[in-house]
C-alpha cells in the first residue's frame, strides 16, 4: 500500500501541479517572464507568494517532459510535428532507433513509418522532425527551468530563499532541482547527439530570442559530459526518491555517453565508461539474483509494479531500474511508454486474451524481424531463453519468417511488457505451485476469471492504459556495457567481464559462458537478447559497425530478405524544416 501511495504522489508531482505552474513554458527558446494568462495557472504574484509550488511545477514538468506528450491528457501533445502517441518522448526515440532495427517491424505502412522500417527515409520524413522537435523541446524546457531559478531571476520576482513557513524553498532544494534539470537534459542530449550527430548547442546560456548555433557532434559530447561529470561530482549521496534521478542515473548515463564516445568523437572512453560501471555495481552488490543486484525474475522489470524495483522502491536489494519513467493509469496516461509496447504488440487474434496481459485494448502493430527472433534459439517456437517466455510463437499460430511486411503473425511478437503485478517477496520463481506462470513470476492465477475479484491477482481488465513504468537505464545493461568495455581495452580482466555477462545469462536461464565465449559479437547478440525494445538496438548496431553494411534483416533496404544501405545513415538527417528556419548557413549531414 505503501508504495502505491508513494507511486500516486510522485505522478502528482509530475502532472497535476505541471497543470498549475508550467503551462506557459515555451518549445526552443524559453521566455518565463510571460506567465500564462490561464485561470488554472499562477501569476508573478502567486510565484512569490508560493515558490515552492511553483518550482516543484516546473521542475514536474522537466520530469512530464519525457512521460507524456502534452498536458490535458493522452489526445494532447506539446508539439504539432506529430500526432499525440507518435509524439510521446519515448515513442519518438523507438521509432528512429527500434523500427530501423531488427528488433520489431510497425507492419502498417504509416506515413514516414514506414521508410523507418524499410530504412528508404529522407530529409523530409516526418517522424524524423517530431523526434528532432520533442529532443530539443525537451531541452529547452530543462534550459528554462535552469534560466528561471538562478539568484538573479528569483531576485527578479521578490522570491526570497529559505524563509519559513511550509511554502518555503530553501537553497538546497533549489540546488537539487537544478542537478536533476541538467541530468534530465543530458538525456535529451544523450538521443539527440547519437541520432542526430551534428545539432544545435541549446543551453541555458543561450540568450532569450537567440537560434541556438549549430554545432559539432563531438563539441556537443564533450559540452554535455562534462556537464554531468560537475552534476555527478555535486549530487549529495543519499536515500533515491521515487519518480527522480539518482546518483546511479546520472552514472549510468555518463557509462552510456562514454560507451560511445569513439564512434561519436573518434576517441575511445572505454576507461572512463568502466569506471563509471563498477562504482555504480559496487554500490548495488549483495542482494537479489546471485547478490548482483538484479531482479529474480527478468519479467519483474517490465511488469505492473515494477516500480518496486526503481530508486526508491521498497525492494532496494533488487533496485535493477536506475532510471525509471513512472506511470499510472488516470494520471499519467499516454499512448506512448509503456501503454505503447503493450498494446502495439497485442492483438485480438492471439489465443490469450487481452486481459491476460492485464490492460483493455489491442494494435496488431508490431512483430519482430526473423533474425531477431533467431538469436533466441526458438525450437518449434520454444526457446529455454526466459526473456523470450511471453514471446507468441508457433504455439499462437505465428510463423518466425517475416516475408510478408504488414501480416501480423509472419514474424513472432517479442512480448515484453505486461499491466501484470509480480509478487516481489518470492525469489524461487520456478515453483509451480506457487505461481501460474512459473517463468516469469507473474501472477495470473485469476486468468481466467477476470471477474473475480478476490482471485484476480494483479490484472486489471479494464485498464486502457498501463500503471508499468518505463525503464530507462538497468543495473543489467550496465553489467553488459561494463563487460564490453572491458573487450574493448578499458581495463579490468575476463573474469570480471565473465561475471557481468554470467549474472544477466544464469537468470536468463542460458548456460554461463566460458572464456572463449567472450567475443564481441556474443556481447552485441547477448546486448540484442536481455535490452530488446529499450532504445539501445539501433546505437548498438552503429557502434559495431553491423548497421548498414555486412548484417541485413528483412526489410532493410525495403527488400523483403534485406540489403545494405549506405554509411551516411548511421545518422538521420537534419529535417529540412530546421535547416529552412535558419538565417545563417546551417550543415546538413553528409550524404543528405
Amino acid at each position: 500500500m505503501r508504495n502505491n501511495i508513494m507511486k500516486s504522489y510522485i505522478n502528482r508531482f509530475l502532472i497535476g501541479s505541471v497543470l498549475v505552474a508550467t503551462a506557459g513554458m515555451t518549445s526552443c527558446v524559453g521566455d518565463l517572464d510571460q506567465f500564462p494568462q490561464d485561470e488554472r495557472t499562477m501569476t508573478a504574484s502567486d510565484f512569490k507568494n508560493n515558490p515552492k509550488e511553483y518550482l516543484a511545477g516546473a521542475m514536474g514538468k522537466c520530469y512530464s517532459g519525457i512521460a507524456i506528450a502534452g498536458q490535458s491528457g493522452a489526445g494532447s501533445s506539446d508539439i504539432s510535428r506529430l500526432d499525440n502517441g507518435r509524439s510521446c518522448w519515448s515513442r519518438a526515440i523507438f521509432m528512429l532507433n527500434e523500427f530501423t532495427t531488427d528488433e520489431c517491424n510497425w507492419i502498417w505502412k504509416d506515413s514516414g513509418v514506414f521508410d523507418l522500417c524499410t530504412m528508404t527515409w529522407s530529409t523530409n520524413n516526418e517522424n524524423v522532425f517530431g523526434t528532432y522537435s520533442r529532443l530539443l523541446t525537451h531541452i529547452a524546457i530543462c534550459n528554462d527551468f535552469l534560466r528561471l531559478t538562478t539568484p538573479e531571476s528569483l531576485n527578479s520576482y521578490g522570491i526570497e530563499i529559505g524563509g519559513t513557513g511550509e511554502k518555503a524553498i530553501s537553497q538546497a532544494d533549489i540546488d537539487q532541482f537544478r542537478l536533476e534539470a541538467r541530468a534530465l537534459r543530458g538525456l535529451s542530449y544523450y538521443y539527440m547527439i547519437d541520432l542526430f550527430g551534428n545539432s544545435v548547442r541549446c543551453w541555458d546560456d543561450t540568450p532569450a530570442g537567440e537560434a541556438p548555433a549549430p554545432t559539432k557532434r563531438a563539441d556537443l559530447f564533450k559540452l554535455v559530459t562534462d556537464d554531468l561529470e560537475d552534476v555527478l561530482k555535486a549530487f549529495p549521496d543519499n536515500t533515491p526518491v521515487y519518480g527522480r534521478i539518482g546518483r546511479d542515473a546520472v552514472e549510468a548515463l555518463l557509462a552510456k555517453y562514454y560507451l560511445n564516445g569513439e564512434v561519436w568523437t573518434g576517441t575511445k572512453y572505454f576507461d572512463k565508461c568502466l569506471q563509471h560501471c563498477q562504482t555504480i555495481i559496487t554500490r548495488h552488490q549483495g542482494g537479489g539474483f546471485q547478490g548482483s543486484g538484479l531482479t529474480y525474475c527478468y519479467h519483474y522489470n517490465f511488469c505492473k509494479n515494477n516500480h518496486l524495483f526503481a530508486p526508491g522502491g521498497s525492494m532496494a536489494d533488487q533496485n535493477e531500474i536506475l532510471w525509471n519513467i513512472p506511470y499510472e493509469y488516470r494520471m499519467t496516461e499516454s499512448y506512448g511508454g509503456s501503454s505503447f509496447l503493450i498494446l502495439a504488440a497485442i492483438s485480438d487474434q492471439n489465443k490469450s486474451a487481452m486481459s491476460w496481459f492485464g490492460i483493455n485494448g489491442q494494435w496488431t502493430c508490431m512483430h519482430a524481424r526473423t533474425q531477431f527472433s533467431e538469436k533466441f534459439s526458438f525450437s518449434s517456437g520454444q526457446t529455454r531463453d526466459k526473456r523470450a517466455y511471453l514471446w507468441l510463437t508457433e504455439a499462437d499460430d505465428f510463423n518466425i519468417n517475416n516475408r510478408e511486411f504488414s501480416t501480423y503473425k509472419d514474424g513472432y511478437v517479442p512480448i515484453k511488457f505486461t499491466n501484470v503485478d509480480c509478487d516481489p517477496s518470492q525469489t524461487d520463481y520456478t515453483t509451480e505451485n506457487y505461481w501460474n506462470d512459473p517463468e516469469t513470476g507473474l501472477n495470473r492465477f485469476g486468468k481466467h476469471n477476470i471477474n473475480d475479484e478476490a482471485h484476480n491477482y494483479g490484472i486489471d481488465a479494464s485498464a486502457t492504459f498501463a500503471d508499468t513504468d518505463l525503464p530507462v537505464i538497468r543495473l543489467a545493461e550496465i553489467y553488459l556495457t561494463a563487460a564490453e568495455a572491458i573487450q574493448r581495452g578499458g581495463g579490468g580482466s575476463v573474469a570480471d567481464a565473465l561475471q557481468y555477462i554470467n549474472y544477466v545469462r544464469e537468470r536468463a536461464g542460458v548456460p554461463a559462458w566460458s572464456p572463449s565465449d567472450l567475443t564481441l559479437q556474443h556481447i552485441l547478440d547477448e546486448r540484442a537478447r536481455e535490452l530488446y525494445w529499450e532504445n539501445n538496438r539501433r546505437t548498438d548496431l552503429v557502434r559495431f559497425d553491423q548497421y548498414t553494411k555486412g548484417y541485413t534483416w528483412n526489410w532493410k533496404n525495403n527488400v523483403a530478405l534485406g540489403a545494405d544501405v549506405s554509411d551516411h545513415m548511421k545518422v538521420f538527417p537534419i529535417p529540412t524544416q530546421v535547416i529552412s528556419s535558419y538565417s545563417i548557413e546551417y550543415p546538413q549531414n553528409t550524404g543528405y
